[in-house]
């Protein structure tokens, strides 16, 4: 019996999803929750096959939570699904240790293909995502400001993007207001630029946000 542990923040991503599997897998033992918090907790209560985690939920994003999940259960195949575009994340999240990126626009067609394939022990790579690893394997390949930002400088990044003060930011990501404003110091010098507004427009430029 196979069993997936789902984390979104929408109910109705949830339903869907579950449905989808069970429709292969009549006897599969699912399990959801709503944001990272839950899923770090309610990972400790079996031994998953594999988890399906958003990457953005309210409070710790989807790619903390795979920080988290590959240091204490590195074994565990997880899925990172985004309405994001390949382009822009999926490189991100395989380096960190995702076993898979799903975007939720081809989600219907893909989720069946990614199970069976990390059920096999390897990872689910579409075409484009395969095409963007060999494209930055060679030399000449452009590099975009934000992909110069490590994991954590990147959560920062999306934050302050989006409009969030530091000292929310700092209690969102469990950090100290001095550190996330090093963070930021960072991110400012890394993609050349001089203010939030300038991220944000950036991020929306690049569809990040």
């Amino acid at each position: 019996m196979i069993r997936i542990l789902i984390a979104d923040d929408h109910a109705i991503v949830r339903k869907g999803l579950k449905q989808l599997i069970l429709d292969e897998y009549p006897s599969a033992n699912l399990a959801e929750v709503s944001d990272a918090e839950s899923l770090m907790s309610k990972i400790t209560e079996d031994n998953w096959d594999i988890v399906i985690c958003d990457l953005s939920m309210p409070g710790r994003s989807g790619l903390d939570a795979l920080r988290q999940i590959k240091q204490a259960y590195p074994s565990i195949p997880v899925l990172i699904m985004s309405m994001y575009p390949e382009d822009q994340y999926a490189l991100r999240v395989l380096k960190a240790g995702a076993s898979g990126y799903l975007s939720k626009e081809n989600i219907h067609d893909d989720i069946i293909k990614a199970v069976r394939t990390v059920m096999l022990g390897k990872k689910f790579i579409t075409p484009s995502v395969a095409e963007r690893l060999a494209q930055a394997f060679e030399e000449d390949q452009e590099e975009f400001s934000h992909e110069k930002l490590s994991d954590r400088e990147f959560d920062v990044f999306k934050l302050l993007a989006v409009g969030k003060a530091v000292s929310d930011i700092a209690e969102q990501l469990s950090l100290s207001v001095t550190t996330v404003s090093t963070y930021r110091a960072r991110i400012l010098d890394k993609m050349h630029m001089k203010s939030n507004a300038d991220l944000t427009r950036y991020a929306l430029n690049n569809n990040l946000i």
